[in-house]
């Protein structure tokens, strides 16, 4: 199946809330290798008046992932995932992420470029807490390449 550019401005049902735990954004900024104390202790993050730990700036990939799955498990898109690399991808946060808050990403398929049999693919996702506060933008582009000829 090839990419179908009739999906351009789709948006997709919310996903799931993601509880942010102190643990996901210990290991998180670990792996990222973020050093501040306020993601690794309560108290420093109280300190600078936040409810809890704060994660990284990245962390909002966790959600947006989990968000565009929709997009990539969309048969109408036709997204072979197999043949995606990523291009790109951009945060505009709104808000800090602290553990305790439950996020939802819902995702929008903002671009599709055909390119030859391939496509350009741009998607928008907007996460909110549980208060529908909104915390992160995140516009991620992926490279679909096109199927090789039989």
């Amino acid at each position: 199946m090839s990419i179908s550019a009739e999906r351009e401005g789709h948006t997709y049902d919310p996903a799931q809330p993601y509880q942010v735990s102190r643990e996901a954004v210990r290991e998180f900024a670990a792996a990222v290798k973020a050093e501040h104390p306020a993601h690794f202790e309560p108290e420093a993050a109280v300190r600078l008046g936040h409810a809890d730990l704060v994660a990284p700036p990245s962390f909002a990939v966790v959600v947006a992932q989990r968000a565009e799955a929709a997009v990539i498990n969309d048969p109408a898109a036709g997204i072979d995932f197999s043949r995606v690399v990523h291009a790109e991808e951009r945060f505009t946060h709104h808000a800090p992420i602290t553990a305790g808050e439950a996020l939802t990403g819902q995702t929008t398929l903002d671009r599709i470029r055909v390119m030859g049999g391939g496509a350009m693919v741009t998607t928008v996702t907007e996460i909110t807490n549980q208060d529908g506060q909104a915390k992160s933008t995140v516009t991620s582009s992926l490279l679909v390449r096109a199927e090789e000829e039989s």
